[in-house]
This record gives structure tokens, C-alpha cells and sequence, in this order.
């Protein structure tokens, strides 16, 4: 299964052969794990790698119902996730993206802005519709009191689960990409940044338990960043889409608006009314003043900072 155009062959293991290679090195390994469920012996520990571990049933007014919550064996999941998004990557690479690259004709400094937002445009559209569709099966949408109601959400279904192990892989998977797609130097730290600021928010709600207004929130914020890179996509094809810019802008101050709105509402004032506000590292529980003041400082922080730039951000990019 090869993903590139080989017009060379490298040394075995050189930085060449593996930037070439590396998807074809990654299905290899998935192959290896998918194997691994043929056999007693290996069955078990390769269903860790592919199936959400921590399960435990309870009974509901829906019947039996089957829960998970995070572990650290969450970290083999993630990693095999992280392989399926890296061939997904260069499968949308070497079919979608390089032959549209090829009729454009790019300037070598937009051909890599066009991949990274055609990239970022299939996640987030896919990301955007999967977690719509969790908050509205979840019923957060008709019951918005649930987001921090009955805190803390330590039992997750599995759409739950599964949705933020791949996300971690998702982003995860972006670093090392950075040497796959031989990214410019200058353009390293912006696309660092960003990647660990996603990190960042997502384990926050993941680890501690605030994965409803998460959900909610990644939500708002994928469907803000779709738009982006859907305006910045247009205006490679044909330079006067440029005032697309203009409507992302608005969507993507109205968007910041109802995020911070949301998270006043959910940690700020609904958690803060709640009973057990002591900490609890058994119970999943850190409901606790100082954490809330930092989540939302978290919060408040990255967002006025993505306000600050977004001038820079409206600008259509240069060639």
C-alpha cells in the first residue's frame, strides 16, 4: 500500500526514506496490532490498543447501560488512533489535496498554507458534525442545565470517550507532521502553538471531568476555525474571495462571544452552586474554587489572545 510517488529510492531508515515512507511504516504497524486479535494469546492486549478500556455496567430507566471512565491505559487507544489519523492524513494528502495543488500552481509558501488548511477543513467539518451529534443524542442541546448538573461526569458513554481519545490522537498526530510534511522552520512555532493550546483544552476537560461543556465548546470552536479555512481555501483558488474573511470575522466574534458566555454560565456560576465543593481525586471531583478560577482564566487567556491576532488572521494570507 503505497500513499507517494516514489521518484527515488533512499537508504533504508534515512530521514529521506522515513518523511517518504512513513505511512506505509504506520499501516504496518496497525496491521501488526489488527493481527494481534487473531490470537489467544495476544487477543487481550491488543484489544487495549483498539477498544476503549474502563467499562463498567449500571442499570438505567433505558435498561443496562454500559459507562466508561479515563485510565492510563487510555494511552495505547490514543496512540492507535494516532496511527489511523496519520495514514488518513497522507491518504487525504497524496488523493484530495496534491492534485489540486497541481492545478493551482502554488507558490511554495501557500502550497504549504493550502495543505495545512485543507488538512484542518476535513477535520474540523468531520469533528464539527460528529460533536453536533453528541450533544444532541446527549440531550446537553434541550437540557442545558446537564453541562453542570450532577458534577462530577466521571461515567461517560462511549461516543464520549471514543470522540475525545480521538481527538487527542487527532492533535497528537499534528506533531509529528510537522517533520512528515516537512513544514517550514518559520511556520514551526505558530502551528505549535496552536496545537498545544487544543492539548491543552481538550485534557483539561477530559481529566477533569468537564467533558459535556467540552464537548459544547470544541463544538463552537471547530465550526469558527471551519470557516477560516474554508475562506482561506477560496481565496487561493481566486484572490477576490478575500471578503469571505469578512464573514468569517463576524462568525468568529459571535462564536467567542457564546463560548465565553457558556463557560460563565457552566463553571462560573452552575458549578459554584453546587453541594461538594471539596477536592477529591477518588471521586473525580475538583470542584473547587481555585480550579474553577483557573479554568476559566484558562479560558479568558487563550481566548483574548486569539482576539488580539485576529487582524492578523483577517488579512488574506500572503503569497
Amino acid at each position: 500500500m503505497a500513499f507517494r510517488r516514489r521518484n527515488k529510492s533512499y537508504a533504508f531508515f534515512s530521514q529521506e526514506f522515513l518523511i517518504q515512507n512513513h505511512a506505509d511504516i504506520v499501516f504496518s504497524l496497525v496491521i501488526f496490532i489488527l493481527i494481534g486479535l487473531m490470537f489467544e494469546a495476544t487477543a487481550k492486549t491488543a484489544i487495549v490498543f483498539i477498544q476503549p478500556q474502563y467499562n463498567i455496567s449500571t442499570l438505567s430507566s433505558e435498561g443496562e447501560v454500559t459507562l466508561y471512565h479515563y485510565g492510563w491505559k487510555d494511552w495505547a487507544t490514543i496512540l492507535f488512533y494516532l496511527f489511523i489519523t496519520i495514514i488518513l492524513h497522507a491518504v487525504v494528502q497524496e488523493y484530495v489535496l496534491d492534485k489540486v495543488n497541481r492545478r493551482l500552481h502554488l507558490s511554495k509558501s501557500k502550497n504549504t498554507k493550502f495543505n495545512e488548511s485543507g488538512q484542518l477543513c476535513v477535520f474540523y467539518l468531520v469533528s464539527s458534525i460528529w460533536s453536533l451529534y453528541v450533544v444532541c443524542t446527549e440531550g446537553y442541546l434541550l437540557h442545558p442545565s446537564s453541562l453542570w448538573e450532577n458534577y462530577p461526569h466521571v461515567h461517560l458513554r462511549f461516543q464520549v470517550k471514543f470522540f475525545y481519545l480521538t481527538q487527542l490522537a487527532y492533535w497528537l498526530h499534528a506533531i509529528p507532521e510537522l517533520y512528515f510534511q516537512k513544514v517550514r522552520k518559520e511556520e514551526i512555532p505558530r502551528q505549535l502553538q496552536y496545537i498545544a493550546l487544543y492539548l491543552l483544552h481538550i485534557m483539561a476537560a477530559y481529566l477533569l471531568n468537564l467533558t459535556r461543556v467540552g464537548l459544547v465548546l470544541l463544538f463552537l470552536q471547530y465550526v469558527s476555525e471551519l470557516g477560516f479555512h474554508i475562506s482561506r481555501l477560496f481565496y487561493f483558488t481566486d484572490e477576490n474571495h478575500h471578503k469571505m474573511f469578512d464573514l468569517w470575522a463576524v462568525g468568529f466574534v459571535c462564536t467567542r462571544m457564546v463560548t465565553l458566555t457558556l463557560m460563565f454560565l457552566a463553571v462560573g456560576f452552575g458549578l459554584s452552586r453546587a453541594e461538594d465543593q471539596n477536592l477529591d481525586w477518588e471521586a473525580g471531583n475538583f470542584n473547587t474554587v481555585f480550579i474553577r478560577m483557573m479554568v476559566l482564566f484558562l479560558v479568558c487567556h487563550t481566548h483574548t489572545h486569539t482576539h488580539t491576532n485576529t487582524h492578523l488572521l483577517c488579512v488574506p494570507p500572503a503569497g
